[in-house]
């Protein structure tokens, strides 16, 4: 009989810590979003840890700005980015404050609120694509930048927490480059991803955008 999850939330301590302990020990855990429609659940199955200015493929690796500065903040916060002029990614921000690092989740199993998600993600050929990839978990979720800096550790969060769930063992854990990031930031092993779980998203390596002309 599998124990089930439990629902305890994740204190700030969890995330104060460094970013590759964070990422690998988010898997298995639950992200509940509170939409305006009812509740969404989430077991994270596939994330991605950037490590600020030890990063070059991280947001923060130059430094703070006006769009990354919750990178910067107490750890446990959203940082919502948008991306291509179309898609919102979601990160949970690790670390002490002032010290930038964060871990992109880029997969999970939608748990309850599938009928939610269905309706925000209609193009998704199955349930196992809800939340395949992170622009297509933040679409499922209702995220986008408003959500930008929500402490996610505050007690009775009314818009996003994360719960303990069940923590995967390291024998089950998978981790190889991560998806899509160029230069030197694109050689570093800190994709991590629940092995042969259906819900996780294909590994594409970054390919330099063509111009129109």
């Amino acid at each position: 009989m599998i124990a089930p999850a439990d629902r305890t939330p994740l204190p700030r301590e969890f995330f104060d810590r460094p970013v590759l302990e964070v990422a690998s020990d988010l898997l298995g855990r639950i992200l509940v979003r509170i939409t305006p429609d009812g509740p969404i659940e989430l077991r994270l199955t596939e994330v991605e840890a950037y490590d600020g200015s030890n990063d070059p493929g991280s947001h923060a690796y130059r430094g703070p700005t006006p769009r990354n500065s919750v990178m910067f903040g107490p750890p446990g916060h959203v940082y919502v980015y948008f991306t291509y002029g179309m898609w919102h990614c979601m990160n949970l921000v690790c670390g002490p404050e002032g010290v930038a690092s964060g871990v992109l989740l880029r997969a999970g199993e939608i748990i309850e609120g599938t009928e939610l998600a269905r309706k925000r993600r209609v193009s998704a050929r199955n349930d196992n694509e809800l939340a395949k990839g992170p622009a297509r978990l933040a679409t499922a979720l209702d995220v986008d930048r408003t959500l930008d800096g929500t402490d996610a550790c505050a007690t009775g969060s009314t818009q996003i927490m994360v719960l303990t769930g069940t923590p995967v063992r390291s024998e089950q854990v998978s981790s190889g480059p991560r998806t899509g990031v160029a230069g030197d930031g694109g050689v570093h092993p800190w994709r991590f991803w629940i092995t042969n779980d259906p819900t996780v998203s294909p590994y594409r390596a970054h390919a330099p955008r063509r111009r129109s002309t």
